[in-house]
């Protein structure tokens, strides 16, 4: 499956369009009619536009998001013409979507938004120990994200309605039993080749160059020879651990907010469980659904007679893959079943009284689980002594944001007015200023903190920036943190010397040359044993291929096998693989595809519905598009 997924990207596509159906309430949504029209226009939606500052806007967001998701993401990928296109997407996609409830009159009731917000984990959080929200740490949470209340509270509302707009299209779609088996034998239809690689290294020994060869590649190449222009920096970072090494906290206060704070400080009790889980397929009948809780319930009869055979019994008949082999033990977990697939196995599990006990059959999307509670770790309280440091450094933080509006204007004021220097900053709030060398525009693989900031670094190597020597403006990187910096140092692109790169443009020339040969011989090879099929005798033993199993056959080279009229066999086909050389294929046979067991076939019905409904969603996005007039003037990439 893995490779139809990869050979597919047009459901691949809708697939990852109904992941990224935008959350707008931490990233942000303006109002409909709102737009900057003072730029350049990349875009409209209903006669709207999407400007370059809105684009470039969406483009910081949507890098700092990813980044903050994943720490070790390639930053030349974020600053890649491609992300910054599919950025434009999804921008385009917000307005249209947001333009649908605009003309439609969605709404979402109270009631809705407080069921959405209380199952916020992050929110739920906060809750005190009476069950009420603790506004204070509710309103410095949406602070540090630079929005009120009501900002975060409209941008939910906005997010919910907007999922009105599809959340019913993709159920409308229907598929018979009849419409999967011919697609889904069309798709596992499998056929018989031999497989003939004409690889560049089998053509290296092949390949002389010579110092005129490799000097005229160079000259005609020079663009792939560029040193990115860099500059060495001074920069300081203002964040409130800035703020916190000039804060001191009062002793009683500390042990006010510990007596104050006992409850929330304990930890969860945890419960460590081991399931037995008989599965039901989603599309199982109320009669199926009645025999494996029929079944369920005879394995927990024979458990309440042997519960220390529970291991045993799991191992054995729990349908759960991953915790059966070791004796369905799901690991620890609090009264909330966070990681848990299924909380209910949590739920159930904290309403046993003691180590060993096993609960009755439970139901879940999943089937029917029999659960055991295997230890149990009571909540724990920590001392004065144990709590102080924790509790010292989150009365500081408190404090520290706060302080920190106000300081950071101070901050920014400072820079802007004392701009020839970080130092007056620096002695003013107790910063140290950092330098770095070899800074360029993009960030660096592996940057982190101010320099794995594009918004940053497109300040560095502004005009004002590398001419002046100014300080740049005093840029926000996170939530409560503010950098600014100067170019001390600054080296203009240039052409690399030849002598420097003497030896990767030789190999680059001969590699070229191989896989040019490469590609010659097996067009050759084709033209010839399709003239004469008999001259292919030396051929490699038969592999069988289908579109969803390649058996690691490029995938063009699978595409174009399948494509083969299957009346004309057997019969050669050849692909060129660019800088992988070549690949003849000889197809021998059409292999049907096996016949499905009744689970397989039932998950082939759930698989297809899926794609099916992913398919409509499309179509009706689509409508849309049509519907508010989508217009995107901003020229697509090259590539996939």
């Amino acid at each position: 499956m893995l490779d139809f997924i990869r050979n597919n990207t047009k459901i691949l596509m809708a697939v990852v369009f109904l992941l990224i159906i935008p959350s707008f309430a931490f990233f942000g949504i303006q109002g409909y009619t709102h737009y900057m029209d003072a730029d350049a226009k990349v875009a409209s939606v209903d006669g709207e536009n999407i400007t370059q500052a809105d684009w470039d806007a969406a483009q910081h967001r949507a890098a700092d998001l990813e980044t903050a998701r994943n720490p070790n993401a390639d930053s030349r990928l974020l600053d890649s013409p491609q992300f910054k296109y599919n950025t434009l997407q999804t921008l385009v996609r917000e307005r249209v979507l947001a333009a649908a409830v605009f003309r439609d009159h969605l709404t979402v009731s109270d009631a809705r938004l407080v069921q959405e917000l209380q199952n916020d984990p992050t929110i739920a959080s906060l809750r005190k120990p009476d069950g009420t929200l603790d506004m204070e740490r509710y309103k410095q949470l949406l602070a540090g994200q630079g929005m009120t209340p009501e900002r975060f509270e409209a941008n939910v509302r906005a997010d919910l309605v907007t999922r009105q707009v599809l959340a019913s299209v993709g159920d409308t779609g229907l598929s018979s039993p009849a419409q999967v088996a011919f697609n889904m034998d069309m798709l596992g239809e499998q056929r018989e080749v031999q497989v003939a690689k004409f690889t560049p290294a089998q053509f290296a020994a092949k390949v002389q160059t010579s110092d005129a060869d490799i000097s005229a590649y160079y000259q005609a190449h020079l663009a792939q020879y560029q040193a990115p222009d860099v500059a060495d920096v001074q920069y300081l970072v203002f964040d409130l651990d800035a703020i916190k090494k000039g804060i001191s906290v009062n002793e009683q206060d500390i042990k006010t907010y510990y007596d104050n704070n006992t409850a929330l400080l304990a930890t969860k009790e945890q419960r460590r469980i081991s399931h037995i889980l008989l599965a039901v397929p989603p599309a199982a009948t109320p009669a199926e659904r009645e025999q494996v809780k029929t079944k369920a319930g005879q394995l927990l009869a024979q458990l309440r007679a042997a519960p220390d055979k529970f291991a045993e019994m799991a191992k054995k008949e729990s349908q759960d893959t991953v915790s059966a082999p070791n004796g369905g033990d799901l690991g620890s977990f609090d009264s909330e079943g966070k990681g848990l697939v299924a909380p209910v196995i949590a739920q159930t599990a904290f309403k046993l009284k003691s180590k060993g006990d096993i609960s009755d059959v439970v139901s879940s999307d999943f089937g029917y689980h029999i659960i055991r509670v295997t230890e149990i770790k009571p909540s724990v309280t920590p001392s004065y002594e144990e709590a102080h440091p924790k509790l010292e450094d989150q009365l500081k933080t408190q404090q520290a944001q706060r302080q920190f509006g106000e300081l950071a204007e101070n901050f920014r004021d400072l820079v802007y007015e004392q701009a020839d220097s970080l130092e007056p900053a620096a002695q003013k709030f107790g910063l140290q200023i950092q330098t770095a060398s070899g800074v360029m525009r993009a960030p660096a693989a592996g940057s982190k903190g101010a320099l794995a900031n594009a918004k940053f670094l497109t300040a560095l190597f502004a005009t004002d920036s590398l001419e002046k020597k100014h300080n740049t403006a005093a840029i926000q990187i996170a939530a409560n943190a503010l950098v600014a910096g100067r170019v001390t140092k600054y080296t203009a692109a240039h052409t690399l010397p030849f002598d420097a790169v003497k030896t990767a443009v030789g190999k680059r020339l001969a590699e070229e040359r191989a896989t040019d040969l490469a590609r010659k011989d097996g067009a050759a090879k084709l033209a010839a044993w399709q003239a004469q099929p008999s001259a292919a005798a030396d051929l490699p033993a038969a592999v069988t291929v289908s579109r969803n199993e390649s058996h690691d056959q490029p995938p063009a080279l699978v595409e174009a096998v399948m494509r083969v009229d299957s009346s004309r066999l057997p019969q050669f086909v050849g692909v060129d693989l660019g800088a992988d050389g070549y690949a003849i294929a000889r197809v021998n046979k059409v292999l049907p595809r096996p016949t499905p067991s009744a689970d397989a076939a039932k998950e082939d019905q759930n698989l297809y519905q899926q794609l099916w409904s992913i398919a409509e969603v499309m179509a009706y996005y689509n409508q849309l598009k049509d519907r508010f007039k989508v217009q995107i003037s901003a020229p697509k990439p090259a590539g996939p």
